[in-house]
């Protein structure tokens, strides 16, 4: 008898990845919730997903052996609470959101690898007594107490950054803070934790360095991991550039982060699942600081692994949930490296061409293997596009493998000169049109 297993937020990118993985047994897939109903419109529906969810899983005929989602908040949460009440394996709601939840995962990372964490604190955005006592010192980061890619994530370097800073915040925040609450009030909270609500941020020291990522998965009770990835920016920018595999950090850094990992997702009580847990490395004092830690695989890591390891972390995830111990594949791919690159606009516009599905496909021929996904689609404004952070516009993704670095960056910057997006300005400046960053990456 086949297994089902439900997706929750699917969408059509990964959903074929997802309906392409070999598990060992005979399994169904079924889309549960569409990645437009979670979160498509840039707001989170949490309590009319869950109440969607349940009527679709009533209606089936047939077994419910698993459900599993790989994008972060509000899938995270929801899956788990989702698990829970159908006696599937998941991870507790109160471990999810002791990593989702900023300021409670600050506080556990202090209790388990204190000298990983750094200062930070929570203030409440709506208080000006609160804003104007912060005793960070500048610079410093300001973000949600639940964020979503960077949402409402702002550097502060001074006084005027932190005032502009805190009317975005204070004007935006409902979109996350109210769902996010939602979530809260299906958990089990700590005293400490009760009063800091959905609409609070956390305060965090500026940290620089070099950003990677542990990725891997707790079955058991026993904490593994199966790859680390660096995470590479634009040059002077907080947005990224690419994500590419495997890391080029010296070994004993990767070790220490692997354990650090250990200790802590062992601390926290995470079980039966995938986590991805992210780093910054100061190569001159070789200090290591946690950045956050997330409650699920990276989907934006799949088709790296996929490349070069021979199989995408989804199987890892399907695996786990029907309680299978993983067996993954290491270095079986076609590839020696991988990467993800984000291609960004750093200034407003309105599209009016986007590549179209011939030149897309002249693209893939040229460069065998590469999967490019679109953001955006003629006529559409930039600054309507959902879960942007602060400083840029994400246009498009490309997925592209080499045998070695040198040979991927330049066959990233081939394919972004192939890549033609045009865009007519917006507001006073009807000279000026914002162009593709036309880099040559190093």
């Amino acid at each position: 008898m086949s297994s089902n297993i439900f997706v929750v937020g699917a969408d059509p990118f990964n959903m074929e990845k997802v309906r392409r993985l070999n598990l060992g047994v005979d399994h169904r897939i079924h889309e549960l919730l569409s990645f437009d109903e979670v979160k498509g419109g840039g707001y989170y529906p949490v309590e009319d997903c869950l109440a969607l969810a349940e009527q679709r899983l009533a209606a089936f005929d047939g077994s419910i052996d698993a459900i599993v989602g790989y994008w972060d908040f509000p899938v995270t949460a929801m899956t788990a609470i989702l698990c829970r009440r159908h006696g599937l394996t998941t991870p507790t709601l109160e471990s999810v959101l002791r990593c989702e939840h900023k300021y409670w995962s600050r506080l556990e990372q202090c209790r388990a690898i204190p000298e990983f964490t750094p200062g930070f604190t929570q203030v409440d955005p709506f208080s000006d007594d609160e804003i104007n006592n912060i005793e960070l010192p500048y610079p410093f980061w300001i973000k949600p107490v639940k964020g979503t890619d960077s949402l409402l994530a702002f550097k502060v370097r001074n006084r005027e950054d932190l005032r502009s800073s805190i009317a975005a915040i204070r004007r935006e925040i409902h979109r996350i803070a109210e769902p996010f609450d939602h979530i809260l009030s299906h958990a089990r909270l700590p005293e400490e934790i009760v009063p800091v609500k959905g609409h609070h941020c956390i305060v965090e020291e500026l940290v620089p360095g070099r950003q990677c990522t542990v990725e891997g998965y707790v079955h058991d009770g026993e904490v593994h991991h199966h790859g680390i990835i660096d995470s590479i920016n634009y040059p002077q920018s907080s947005s990224f550039l690419r994500y590419q595999y495997p890391s080029r950090l010296p070994r004993r850094v990767k070790d220490r982060a692997v354990e650090a990992t250990r200790e802590l997702m062992q601390h926290i009580g995470y079980d039966n699942a995938t986590y991805n847990v992210e780093y910054f490395y100061q190569p001159k004092t070789e200090k290591l600081v946690l950045l956050e830690i997330n409650p699920r695989l990276s989907q934006s890591h799949s088709d790296m692994f996929e490349k070069v390891d021979g199989a995408s972390n989804l199987q890892i995830m399907a695996e786990l949930a029907l309680g299978q111990p993983p067996d993954f594949p290491v270095r079986e791919g076609r590839y020696g490296c991988a990467a993800k690159f984000h291609v960004r606009v750093f200034e407003d516009g309105i599209a009016t061409h986007v590549p179209d599905g011939n030149e897309l496909e002249q693209i893939r021929q040229r460069f065998p293997g590469t999967l490019i996904e679109l953001k955006i689609k003629p006529g559409m404004r930039l600054s309507e596009l959902i879960e942007q952070d602060s400083y840029s516009y994400d246009i498009a993704h490309i997925h592209t493998g080499a045998r070695n670095q040198k040979e991927l960056l330049e066959k990233f910057n081939r394919i972004l000169e192939a890549l033609h997006f045009e865009f007519a300005p917006v507001g006073a400046d009807e000279d000026k049109a914002p162009a593709v960053p036309g880099i040559a990456v190093q």
